[in-house]
């Protein structure tokens, strides 16, 4: 690429390639469409050509699959999108480009692209690609002011009143629900929005007695690593006058709120105890256990898994563990350190519940606390750790900063996120050289991509450093190698060297099992082996999947931080919609 295009305006070179795009996908001919795309290109679509999240990466294949779906889709009146951010020359991933946001028309309804046009050869040529569909013509979200058309001006006087409706909706005794979905947390509360907005009859099912209890059981010190003005849920954007960083308690009685608010139908105190596909209904047949223990048994449509990737703590079976005499306990159940005045204590596992458990330890009384690292860790300071969101501190509108941040397909997304890295690790320089002069263990990633990358690759292994890795630079946290442990024993554990690190409380920080084993459990061996892989990316870098079909018809999962899950339960619900109205098989 020769670098950004000079002698135009960006809104013309913009609104020339559309056209000539546009030309080109009507043609349907790829040999047409492969000249509009750089020698590195890529182009990742959300539903508005494929039904599906796919990524592809050179000119051929990019032009291939597009004229492979264009006949289908028919894409019509591209141009510059109204009342959105007008194209900018910009720098994303070191590349600088001429980046703009488009919209267009297909056979399912309106849908809205972002495109960023380098010079290659004195042509305007995309780098990158991105389309997805904004909605299904005919069955808009009314949340875009279409409630508004259709006023019923009377009072229904002598009759039902909307408790009424909102009672008799969620106790659910005349008929199933078309979708049940499995969890009252973030994930579960921005997917029944979406769908009930949709006109889609929509139950939640939380197994603890109140929604967000996931959240009250964490840790007592537990506030959320990333900024409040990136988190905001669908529909409901959290106060201004919110803290920077959301406290647990606080996101959880959120999520009543948000329940309630948004006419969320909800059973709390209630268990998805198994279930089966009926092939031949097309839904499943399952079992609900209620908090009195009672049954019923529900055939809905679809089944979303929105357990979260942190639903099944993870216990390791570690050598000799069952022989120590004091306490274990997981660090998503531990509590507060204030219960452990005066005691001693080793954390296993160096992410950032580790951490966390590790410093409220410290910080509370306890006597002495270990952390012992299992494998290197990413360490990155809280500052610096906000680098992903940069794009929302940009002065353009909050759904632009949504679209824009998911229009990187993965190439590109790896590559900012090498260079983030670089820069934190610089900036961190002095905190990440105490801790390797302590004998910590870092890494920067995979390939050095980072930490959100190692996220949504293995659900962990980083730290956002709130305190404690000065805590372990000034030798206020111990830390240990597991590798020099031997086995675990009644007193602590024995290592290598024949002595024993003492201990009243052994803290597993070993993560959680993800939502495949979480299915596989409620749903049985058969339908897991159908889903196959769930969570990490695929080979287009797509998450295998997360938002998307899986093998088995009915069954979606849908999770990650609050942002994702605003984000992509919008692209869930789509495909739920698409099934029920039969526009999809």
């Amino acid at each position: 690429m020769d670098g950004i295009l000079t002698g135009t305006t960006a809104e013309a070179a913009a609104q020339e390639w559309l056209g000539r795009f546009e030309d080109a996908l009507d043609a349907g001919d790829a040999a047409t469409i492969a000249p509009l795309f750089a020698a590195e290109c890529h182009w990742r679509d959300l539903l508005a050509f494929t039904w599906d999240l796919r990524t592809a990466s050179g000119a051929g294949p990019i032009a291939a699959r597009l004229a492979q779906y264009a006949p289908a889709v028919r894409p019509r009146t591209m141009g510059l999108a109204a009342r959105r951010t007008p194209p900018r020359r910009m720098t994303r991933a070191g590349t600088e480009a001429i980046e703009a946001i488009f919209a267009f028309e297909t056979a399912t309804g309106p849908c809205s692209g972002v495109v960023r046009l380098v010079n290659e050869g004195g042509q305007t040529r995309a780098w990158t690609l991105m389309t997805a569909l904004d909605e299904i013509r005919g069955h808009e979200d009314p949340a875009n002011g279409s409630r508004w058309q259709d006023v019923d001006w009377k009072r229904n006087f002598g009759g039902e009143n909307w408790l009424d409706r909102r009672r008799k909706a969620v106790a659910y005794a005349d008929r199933d629900p078309a979708v049940l979905v499995v969890g009252g947390s973030q994930s579960g509360m921005t997917i029944a929005a979406r769908l009930s907005l949709l006109g889609v009859d929509t139950l939640v099912v939380e197994r603890d007695a109140r929604i967000g209890q996931s959240w009250r059981k964490r840790y007592h010190a537990l506030t959320l690593h990333n900024e409040t003005r990136v988190n905001h849920l669908p529909y409901m954007p959290f106060p201004r006058s919110w803290p920077v960083f959301i406290p647990k308690d606080m996101l959880a009685n959120w999520f009543e709120l948000y329940a309630e608010a948004m006419e969320l139908n909800v059973w709390t105190g209630t268990e998805l105890t198994g279930g089966s596909w009926d092939e031949a209904a097309g839904c499943w047949d399952v079992t609900l256990r209620r908090a009195d223990g009672t049954e019923r048994r529900m055939r809905p449509r679809h089944i979303v898994m929105a357990n979260g990737v942190s639903s099944i703590p993870v216990m390791p079976d570690l050598p000799g563990l069952k022989e120590f005499r004091g306490t274990v306990r997981h660090s998503g159940a531990y509590g507060s350190g204030l219960d452990w005045v005066g005691k001693r204590a080793l954390v296993v596992g160096t992410g950032t519940s580790g951490h966390d458990v590790a410093q409220d330890l410290a910080v509370s009384g306890a006597a002495e606390v270990t952390l012992v690292q299992r494998r290197p860790t990413l360490v990155v300071s809280l500052k610096e750790a906000q680098a992903p969101y940069a794009l929302y501190d940009e002065e353009i509108p909050f759904e632009d900063k949504d679209l824009l941040a998911v229009s990187f397909p993965f190439p590109v997304y790896a590559r900012a996120h090498q260079q983030m890295t670089i820069r934190n690790a610089e900036a961190d320089r002095v905190l990440l050289d105490g801790l390797k002069a302590r004998g910590f263990r870092l890494t920067s990633g995979p390939d050095g991509t980072g930490w959100q990358i190692m996220y949504q690759s293995r659900g962990g292994g980083y730290y956002f450093d709130a305190g404690c890795s000065q805590m372990i630079v000034d030798g206020k946290v111990g830390l240990m190698q597991f590798d020099d442990i031997d086995r675990f024993g009644p007193d602590g554990a024995v290592m290598k060297d024949g002595t024993t690190k003492p201990a009243d409380l052994i803290v597993l920080a070993t993560g959680y099992e993800g939502q495949a084993a979480a299915a596989r459990r409620i749903l049985g061996d058969e339908v897991a082996t159908r889903v196959g892989r769930v969570w990490g990316y695929d080979a287009e870098g797509e998450l295998h999947g997360m938002w998307r079909p899986t093998g088995q018809p009915g069954l979606w999962f849908h999770a990650g931080g609050l942002a994702q899950c605003r984000i992509f339960s919008k692209v869930l619900a789509l495909q739920i919609k698409a099934r029920e109205l039969g526009l999809v098989a």
